[in-house]
């Protein structure tokens, strides 16, 4: 004769506080293409970059407290390979980036004219995510040379003037698939994508 045990068994979990939780990231990716003097496809790459400490807090009292203010900018330029001793971080400032310098017309090689604005370039915000619509166009002047990768300024006192420590540096990065020489004539096109 067999037996058979009847065992019961009960098991129970409570969770307290599961409401759904955010979290936010000031994120970026510059995309960047250039093309020879006939238009012909020289390079492309990505800059997945640094939201800088102080871009992200003009941009919380921009957001938050803002009203009547309004915003200088953005103007975007390019970081030059010349002197570049490493990449840019989230402490990094235009008074204070010690180991990139941006392209300048005469050490900072290449040369462009200046830095160029996207305001009234961008799409509206979708989905956390707004972006250039149209990519900048930079062309080199003189001096051929190496580019390390992009930035983005603004707030009071940004110009496009190369070289200017005024302003609010919002972004930096170098490219990804590392150096990018550009000649005469190039043209650097280059679009950004800014995500929350």
């Amino acid at each position: 004769m067999e037996k058979a045990n009847a065992i019961e068994s009960t098991n129970a979990t409570i969770i307290r506080n599961s409401g759904e939780v955010a979290s936010c990231w000031a994120t970026g990716i510059y995309y960047t293409k250039c093309f020879n003097k006939d238009g012909d496809l020289k390079w492309e790459d990505t800059i997945d970059n640094v939201v800088t400490n102080e871009g992200k807090n003009l941009a919380l009292n921009t957001f938050l407290s803002g009203s009547g203010y309004t915003v200088v900018g953005p103007f975007m330029g390019l970081i030059s390979g010349v002197s570049y001793t490493g990449l840019p971080v989230v402490g990094d400032t235009m008074l204070s980036h010690s180991t990139w310098y941006e392209v300048s017309a005469t050490t900072y090689f290449p040369t462009i004219a200046a830095r160029i604005t996207t305001n009234g370039n961008w799409s509206a915000a979708s989905n956390g995510s707004k972006q250039i619509t149209a990519p900048i166009s930079f062309s080199i002047i003189t001096n051929p040379g190496t580019l390390k990768g992009c930035f983005l300024v603004y707030g009071s006192g940004a110009v496009t003037t190369l070289g200017s420590n005024a302003g609010t540096l919002y972004s930096a990065g170098v490219f990804s698939g590392g150096d990018k020489v550009v000649g005469i004539s190039d043209l650097v096109q280059v679009s950004y994508q800014a995500s929350l």
